[in-house]
């Protein structure tokens, strides 16, 4: 795979073979030329190159097609930046010493297209990012600064809910992990909190504590936090101190009153007991706590880590429904999959009729009958992200949805010259 820098691409170029961001992120396919606003959004986004193999076709002005060697290009890291630490000092280092990279990946979701949410996103990881390095480096912070990234978090969310879930799915944003983490599980649990129809204050008090539920890691050994493979017993100790780490910084460093403090210190406690620092089960288990367990759960399975690559929101979901009430309060994981779907928003779908969609609006009262549009018709039909038919399966009884599938399935076998995808 070469690397064809984003400021060579000129509109009305095309590729002989499909052209990719990040490897598995489908742009064009081939023989398809790139249009003047496909160039500006990467640019916007931040997007340095585009890979692909083989030629590509430059237009030429008498109308016929030159074809060229995509030379390989290296894009180096600049001096101090993360790209030169290994994965695992990426994805631990503490926040000062992170560098973010925006929208580095790309998917074929509509949300992309809402750059004021996208922005807001943003925004709301950069800000908390800073509260963490001040805390880090032992700064004082004031709760108000936090209060703001709350207040501002719960309206985008109630302003641009679906938009937001995709940035979560779609992994919009590399760096800054450890704030980009808290503020998708703070998403998340906005979602449940709100689906389960808490007062909003208390709304605010789980999202203040979601945004700070691992702050206590800032308190650990790097050496610990860094070390890839498995742990010693007293290491593994030392990592379950870390709520009451955050309790203690959230209690009496910040000043938050009991309610909020209680979710940091809980949030890993389970509803059978097993869980810690204090092994307590069921309702005893502080409610903003059990919500931001759910929520922090799914958002580790779906984020992309140095180590694997994120699971599919589909498998995600599975493998909260396979918890038998050991891990997670019942009640709040049917409110998640009430707000979120079995097929999460972002996700692609196979239907029984063979076409490929992409879920665009979930329905709480039918998680398997979501909203969709059509990427690929069941003629092999393929269609640009904004032009395939928009279809309500809970009116269209005639289809259902025979298995999620991965992004990569569909670029496999576009760049293979078919657009086949095989049931299960």
């Amino acid at each position: 795979m070469k690397k064809v820098p984003v400021d060579v691409l000129k509109a009305g170029m095309a590729f002989s073979d499909p052209v990719y961001i990040e490897g598995n992120n489908l742009l064009v396919p081939a023989g398809v030329e790139i249009r003047q606003k496909d160039i500006d959004k990467l640019k916007t986004w931040g997007v340095t190159a585009v890979e692909t193999i083989g030629k590509v076709i430059l237009p030429k002005k008498n109308g016929e097609n030159e074809e060229k060697t995509a030379a390989p290009q290296t894009v180096q890291a600049a001096p101090g930046s993360s790209a030169q630490n290994t994965p695992a000092d990426a994805e631990k280092a503490p926040p000062a010493q992170q560098k973010p990279k925006k929208s580095s990946v790309i998917t074929l979701m509509e949300v992309q297209e809402n750059k004021s949410a996208y922005r807001a996103y943003i925004d709301l990881i950069e800000k908390l990012d800073q509260v963490l390095r001040n805390i880090d480096s032992g700064v004082p912070v004031e709760a108000r600064s936090i209060d703001n990234i709350t207040g501002k978090l719960l309206q985008s969310v109630r302003e641009e809910r679906n938009s937001f879930i995709g940035f979560i799915l779609g992994g919009e944003v590399t760096g800054y992990e450890m704030s980009k983490s808290s503020v998708n599980t703070a998403i998340l649990s906005s979602l449940i909190a709100m689906e389960l129809k808490l007062p909003n204050h208390k709304v605010m008090q789980v999202i203040t504590g979601a945004l700070l539920h691992d702050v206590g890691m800032l308190r650990l050994p790097k050496e610990i936090v860094e070390k890839r493979g498995g742990l010693s017993p007293a290491e593994l100790n030392r990592i379950q101190a870390h709520p009451l780490y955050a309790y203690k910084i959230v209690n009496k460093k910040l000043l938050y009153p009991e309610e909020v403090a209680v979710i940091v210190l809980q949030h890993h406690e389970r509803w059978d007991g097993e869980g810690y620092p204090r092994r307590i089960s069921g309702s005893a288990i502080d409610i903003g706590a059990r919500i931001v367990s759910v929520a922090d759960a799914f958002e580790a399975m779906v984020s992309q880590k140095p180590y694997r690559n994120s699971m599919m929101g589909y498998q995600a979901m599975k493998n909260l429904l396979s918890d038998n009430s050991r891990r997670f309060d019942p009640d709040v994981l049917k409110a998640f999959i009430q707000t979120m779907g079995i097929y999460p928003i972002g996700s692609i779908i196979l239907l029984n009729n063979s076409a490929v969609a992409r879920v665009t609006e979930v329905q709480g009262s039918a998680p398997l009958r979501p909203k969709i549009r059509i990427l690929i018709d069941e003629f092999g039909k393929v269609y640009k992200k904004d032009e395939g038919d928009t279809i309500d399966l809970l009116t269209e009884k005639g289809l259902f949805i025979a298995r999620a599938i991965d992004m990569k399935e569909i670029t496999q076998k576009t760049s293979q010259g078919t657009t086949a995808v095989k049931h299960a």
